[in-house]
């Protein structure tokens, strides 16, 4: 018998295993929670792993909040192999031997950090004139695409060993690491391609606070809804705005509230008694609604009837 799915909110940190795709990984992650709405944050590829922040119920309105974050990846590149998607997925259409040390290699990873630029692969969910590039790609067609500027903020070296490098990437968001692996591999003259890659942090969240799917799989309903954190946890960087009871039924009706307060211009978080509200615009000293709570609303709605 099919259960009735129910109302959830929060977020939870999944460690997305290999082989599945993120929407895939998603769908078994709600259908264990029995969760009537839920999203992911970022999509990884069926060959990578890590983390994959899932949202449930209102803290999907916040879920765009993390594709501008930060992300760091453990990547492992294979030298003197060239494929036609960039990583082990593809076809292998130029091999070389290699005779490589990792002087050489330091100075190639050197050229790669700071500001640097792509052009994004076909092979990726970048979409043109409305649909992915993948999707060209599979019938046969190349779209023209513009290089791109990205942030490499840390790029450490963690092993070297022949034509094998694993390397640790910090990096801002819309970097493509198959992209990194393949230019490195030019800046080296061997060519590469990306083998394996695992997402570590994006943001303030950390893999090493991920549950993987047999550990909630082995959990009771209590023990996962233990695990979820509330939806406000998507915006710690944003400033937090306190307001009073009257203050929180008149933004949820819309109205612009003027409000004293020391915090620059710019989306805030809002909280009533303590408790998460929504977001909000703030300039000037001035507050507007952004994205709100569905009860905040209906609370507002509620106090107009009365």
């Amino acid at each position: 018998m099919t259960r009735t799915k129910r109302p959830l909110d929060g977020v939870l940190l999944f460690d997305k295993p290999l082989s599945l795709s993120s929407n895939t990984a998603l769908q078994k992650v709600r259908r264990l929670f029995n969760a009537e709405k839920a999203g992911h944050t970022g999509t990884l590829d069926p060959l990578a792993t890590g983390l994959l922040p899932i949202c449930f119920g209102e803290a999907t309105k916040f879920s765009n909040a993390l594709l501008d974050a930060d992300k760091t990846y453990h990547a492992l590149v294979k030298f003197g192999v060239t494929t036609t998607t960039g990583d082990a997925e593809g076809e292998v259409i130029r091999s070389c031997t290699t005779d490589l040390n990792e002087a050489q290699v330091q100075e190639a990873l050197r050229g790669f950090t700071g500001e640097i630029r792509q052009i994004p692969p076909m092979h990726s969910a970048l979409k043109h004139k409305g649909k992915p590039l993948y999707e060209y790609i599979r019938k046969g067609e190349t779209v023209a695409r513009e290089s791109r500027s990205v942030t490499i903020y840390e790029l450490v070296l963690e092993k070297f060993c022949g034509d094998e490098l694993e390397i640790t990437v910090r990096c801002s968001k819309g970097t493509y690491i198959r992209t990194l692996a393949e230019d490195i591999g030019l800046a080296l003259r061997c060519g590469a391609h990306l083998r394996g890659l695992r997402r570590t942090a994006i943001g303030f969240f950390r893999l090493e606070n991920a549950r993987s799917l047999p550990e909630l799989e082995a959990m009771t309903m209590e023990e996962l809804e233990a695990c979820l954190l509330p939806p406000d946890c998507l915006l710690q960087d944003l400033p937090a705005l306190e307001l009073d009871e009257s203050q929180v039924t008149r933004i949820a009706q819309g109205q612009r509230l003027a409000v004293d307060a020391a915090l620059p211009d710019g989306k805030v978080r809002l909280y009533g008694g303590g408790r998460f509200a929504g977001v909000g615009n703030l300039e000037g000293r001035r507050l507007a609604p952004d994205r709100l709570l569905s009860g905040v609303a209906k609370s507002a709605a509620a106090s107009r009837v009365q």
